[in-house]
C-alpha cells in the first residue's frame, strides 16, 4: 500500500482499508481467521496434562517436554496462518501465541510446576483440618509475631531480611524435600469451597483431591503471571502482610524455602480491600479520560495511522512542525503514554473484578487485597538506577518471571558466577530477547507493513545493550570515587539524560512499527467525550464500540469453523 498525500484523509478510511484487506484474504484463502473453540485447544491440552498427577509416574513427568512441543507447534501455526480482523486482537494474536510458548517453557521445561510450585490458600477444607484444630495452631501466631523482632532474619515491613545477600528470592525446594516426599499434600481434602473457608493460611502444594481444588490450582497458574501468592513470585513483589506470613509458618508442615527482604523498586501492596478498590477505581477513571484525550490527539496526526513519513496537518503548532527534533520527541512521548495508560487501565480491571465483585467470600485467597500489588513502580527509581530502574523498577513487571527463568536455569546448570559481567550480559540478552520475541510476533500478525526483527526485536536487544553499558559506566565511576564529590541531583540529571537520550535514538524502532502495523487504530474506550464535543476529526463521534465484533465463520474443516473476532 502506497498512500498518496490525499488518501487516506482520516484514520477511518485506513481502518476500512484494513478491514477490506482482511476480508479479501479470508475469501482468497491466503489467511485463516483465528476461531474458537479451536483457539482454546493449545492451552486446553496443557491444562488437561497438568490436571493428571505426575507423582510416581516418571514417564508422565517427562511428558511435560512433549506438552511444550505441542503448545509451541500450535502457537507457531496460529502466528503463521491465522489473523484477526480488529486491530487490538490482530496484535494480541501474535503476542499471546508467543507468550504461550515462553510461559509453558517457564513452568514445564525450566520448572516442574506440579513438583515445585506452591500457593497460599486457606487451610480449612483444603488440608483436611477443622476450624478448632487450625484455631489452636493460630493461637501461636501472635507469639511468633512478638518474637520476630528478637530473631535473626526479623520480619520487617512484611519481609524477612536476615540474609544481606538475599536480593533475589531463593528457588523453591526440590520435590524430594516436599511434604511426605511428594509434590502434594499429605492430608486428605475436605469438599469445602472458597466461600466456606474462613481461617488461617498455609502453603498448598499440588492438590490430589478433590478434582475442583486441583482444577482451581492449575487455572490459578495460568492467570497469575507475576506469581502473587505463589512461591515463585517475582522479586518486585513484597511478601504478604506480617500476620499472613506468621500463619504460613505456623500452618505449613513443609513451607517453601524463600528469603525476602525489602529493596528498592518493590511495588506497593494493598492491605485493605477499601484501599485497593478506591485506588484502582481512580486509576480506571483517570485512565479512561487520558486514553480518550490521547486517542483524540492521535487521530489528527497521520503518524499514528501508520503513515510515518507524512507531515502533520498544517494546523499543528508551528513549534512542532518546524523542528524535527521536537516533533519526534512529541510523537515518542504520546506513544509512550498511550502504551502505559492502555496497560495501566486494563490492569486496574482485575483487582476491581476479583477482589471487588467476587471477593474472598467467593474465590477465597484469590480475593484478598494483598494478592493484587500495584502494577507500576515509582518513577523516582529511574533517577537512581537509570535504564535498569526503568525496566526493572518503574515499568510493569507482568512478564518478569518468564524473562528471568531461562537464564537462571542456564546459570544453574553451567555453574557460572551470577555476578560476573558475562553472566549479567547473558541474563539481559535472554530477558530482552524474549521480550523482543513477544513483540515481534505481535508485529508479524498486524495488518500493516511491519518489520518484526528490525523493529521490536532490535529495540529490545538495544535496551539490553544500554543497561549493560550503563552498568559498566557505574562501575567505572565507583572506582574513581567521583560520586562522593558530585551533588546527588547532578548524578540524577546525568542518569535521567542518559536514559532519555538512549530512548530518543532507539524508540522509533518500536514506535514506528506499532504505528505502521495499525495498532493505534484500535479503539480503547466505548464513549468519547472529547471527540463527541467536536475535538476529533471528520467521522469521529460519541460512541465507538459498535459494529461487528464477533461472527460465525464456516471453514472447509470442522476445526476452522467457529467464532472469529
Amino acid at each position: 500500500m502506497s498512500p498518496s498525500d490525499s488518501w487516506p484523509r482520516t484514520h477511518h478510511e485506513l481502518l476500512q482499508h484494513y478491514y477490506g484487506q482482511y476480508d479479501e484474504g479470508i475469501r482468497s484463502g491466503k489467511i485463516q481467521p483465528f476461531v474458537y473453540p479451536w483457539g482454546t485447544f493449545g492451552a486446553l491440552f496443557i491444562v488437561v496434562y497438568l490436571l493428571i498427577p505426575h507423582q510416581d509416574r516418571p514417564w508422565l513427568c517427562k511428558a511435560r517436554f512433549l506438552a511444550f512441543t505441542w503448545i509451541a507447534a500450535f502457537a507457531a501455526y496460529s502466528i503463521k496462518y491465522t489473523r484477526a480482523r480488529n486491530m487490538a486482537p490482530a496484535f494480541g494474536l501474535g503476542f499471546i501465541s508467543a507468550w504461550s510458548i515462553i510461559w509453558i517453557a517457564a513452568i514445564l521445561v525450566v520448572n516442574d510446576a506440579q513438583a515445585e510450585f506452591q500457593r497460599i490458600e486457606r487451610t480449612e477444607g483444603v488440608f483436611g483440618e477443622s476450624k478448632r484444630e487450625i484455631r489452636l495452631q493460630n493461637e501461636h501466631v501472635d507469639m511468633i509475631r512478638q518474637g520476630e523482632s528478637e530473631q535473626n532474619g526479623v520480619v520487617t515491613n512484611g519481609t524477612i531480611s536476615g540474609d544481606p545477600n538475599a536480593l533475589q528470592p531463593k528457588r523453591m525446594e526440590n520435590s524430594s524435600n516436599r511434604v511426605a516426599g511428594k509434590g502434594h499434600s499429605q492430608f486428605p481434602h475436605e469438599s469445602l469451597g472458597p466461600s466456606q473457608r474462613h481461617v488461617g493460611f498455609a502453603w498448598q502444594p499440588f492438590p490430589i483431591t478433590p478434582f475442583m481444588e486441583r482444577l482451581d490450582w492449575v487455572l490459578d497458574i495460568f492467570c497469575n503471571f507475576r506469581g502473587a501468592g505463589w512461591n515463585w513470585a517475582i522479586s518486585s513483589l513484597l511478601p504478604p502482610p506480617k500476620h499472613i506470613q506468621a500463619q504460613l509458618r505456623a500452618n505449613s508442615s513443609s513451607p517453601p524455602q524463600r528469603i525476602h527482604r525489602v529493596h528498592l523498586g518493590q511495588f506497593h501492596v494493598y492491605t485493605t480491600r477499601r484501599e485497593l478498590l478506591l485506588q484502582n477505581l481512580k486509576t480506571l477513571m483517570v485512565g479512561y479520560f487520558i486514553l480518550d484525550a490521547l486517542k483524540t490527539i492521535m487521530n489528527h496526526d497521520p503518524y499514528f495511522w501508520g503513515l510515518t513519513t507524512r507531515s502533520p496537518p498544517a494546523y499543528f503548532p508551528s513549534l512542532l512542525t518546524s523542528h524535527l527534533v521536537l516533533l519526534k520527541m512529541y510523537r515518542l512521548v504520546v506513544s509512550m503514554y498511550i502504551i502505559k495508560w492502555s496497560l495501566q487501565t486494563i490492569f486496574s480491571l482485575a483487582p476491581l473484578f476479583f477482589c471487588g465483585i467476587l471477593g474472598p467470600s467467593l474465590i477465597g485467597a484469590r480475593g484478598e487485597p494483598w494478592m493484587y500489588p500495584e502494577a507500576w513502580g515509582s518513577y523516582s527509581i529511574v533517577f537512581d538506577r537509570g535504564l535498569a530502574g526503568w525496566w526493572a523498577g518503574w515499568w510493569h513487571q507482568t512478564f518478569r518471571f518468564v524473562f528471568e527463568e531461562p537464564s537462571r536455569k542456564i546459570l544453574e546448570i553451567t555453574g557460572m558466577d551470577q555476578t560476573a559481567p558475562l553472566s549479567k550480559f547473558l541474563q539481559l540478552v535472554i530477558a530482552f530477547g524474549l521480550s523482543g520475541f513477544l513483540h515481534a510476533c505481535g508485529s508479524y500478525t498486524q495488518p500493516g507493513d511491519t518489520r518484526p526483527i528490525r523493529g521490536p526485536m532490535q529495540f529490545f536487544l538495544l535496551q539490553a545493550l544500554g543497561i549493560f553499558l550503563e552498568g559498566i559506566m557505574r562501575q567505572a565511576l565507583r572506582r574513581t570515587g567521583i560520586q562522593c564529590h558530585v551533588p546527588r541531583f547532578l548524578m540524577h540529571v546525568f542518569t535521567f539524560s542518559y536514559v532519555h537520550v538512549w530512548f530518543y535514538h532507539t524508540s522509533l524502532l518500536l514506535c514506528d512499527d506499532f504505528a505502521k502495523g495499525g495498532i493505534w487504530l484500535y479503539e480503547p474506550i466505548p464513549f468519547s467525550l472529547f471527540r463527541g464535543l467536536g475535538f476529533g476529526v471528520e467521522g469521529d463521534r460519541w460512541w465507538y464500540w459498535g459494529g461487528e465484533w464477533l461472527r460465525w465463520h464456516r471453514g472447509d474443516r470442522w476445526w476452522r469453523s467457529g467464532i472469529a473476532f
